[in-house]
């Protein structure tokens, strides 16, 4: 099985879980409004439809994908509320066929990608494994809000792994995201996964350092919970400010979470 392969196989348990949970909803609780202003249940599982979309047509029909892509480079945002105004009139029903049918597809696309090429994506190429890792990152941040809707807990497992790597490798999008410039120090990453195993990122001799477990760490990077509500934490000036504007995802922020609106994760 090669690297690809596990995060592939790692994002399709992710989106089982999920499915198991929002299949047995009533028509009611898909509209259920989600912690995303203005999104509901039904919006978050067309977005993720909308996403590994695009993430298919990248791997697979990459002039299809590029053409789409440029039509939306001005206005992101616009085009994904555009998006979602597509799936708005599609039944429950409806919609997780078409995002069943996503994820399949696109674990498909990615899988027959060959070895050593790269696939376009919204700003710059990316490796089919990378592009995987960022469905992930997305499967977890959306399936949060859903959880977060209906007060329930989903398991966490591997795919904490993929998604801590994809979060320190664009530990820089939250400054980009602010107009800030990102500093020059080197951080080191220190996370622990569920195991209790270390993750570790960065030299040893980095005086800009972030610790913390890995759920906590991925929550706060994907913005579902406000650093006061996560036991990550942070020396040097830098590393503590990076705890205010952790980001994993290029574009605006968003709203992100306050203080105390959900338990600890680590409680």
């Amino acid at each position: 099985m090669t690297d690809l392969d596990v995060v592939l196989r790692d994002l399709t348990a992710d989106g089982e879980q999920l499915d198991r949970l929002v299949s047995g909803l009533s028509p009611e609780q898909w509209r259920l409004p989600t912690p995303a202003p203005g999104w509901t249940i039904h919006d978050q599982i067309a977005h993720l439809a909308f996403i590994y979309r695009l993430a298919r047509l990248a791997a697979a029909e990459p002039e299809t994908f590029t053409a789409l892509a440029k039509s939306a480079e001005k206005n992101f945002n616009g085009a994904v509320n555009a998006a979602l105004a597509d799936y708005a009139s599609d039944s429950p029903e409806t919609l997780l066929a078409k995002w069943r049918a996503e994820r399949r597809d696109v674990v498909t696309a990615l899988a027959a990608v060959p070895e050593g090429q790269v696939v376009p994506w919204l700003v710059n190429p990316l490796p089919p494994i990378i592009l995987a890792c960022a469905g992930i990152m997305e499967q977890f941040a959306h399936g949060q809000d859903i959880a977060d809707a209906l007060g329930v807990t989903l398991e966490r497992g591997a795919s904490l792994a993929h998604l801590t790597v994809f979060a320190v490798l664009t530990k820089d999008f939250g400054y980009l995201s602010r107009g800030e410039t990102p500093p020059a120090a080197e951080f080191r990453f220190e996370i622990t996964g569920p195991s209790g195993e270390l993750w570790a990122y960065g030299s040893e001799n980095a005086t800009e350092r972030i610790s913390g477990p890995a759920e906590d760490f991925c929550l706060l990077a994907t913005r579902r919970r406000h650093r006061d509500d996560v036991a990550v934490t942070a020396v040097g000036a830098e590393a503590d400010h990076w705890l205010d504007i952790a980001q994993c995802y290029r574009g605006p922020a968003g709203a992100g979470r306050v203080p105390g609106q959900f338990t600890p994760a680590a409680a």
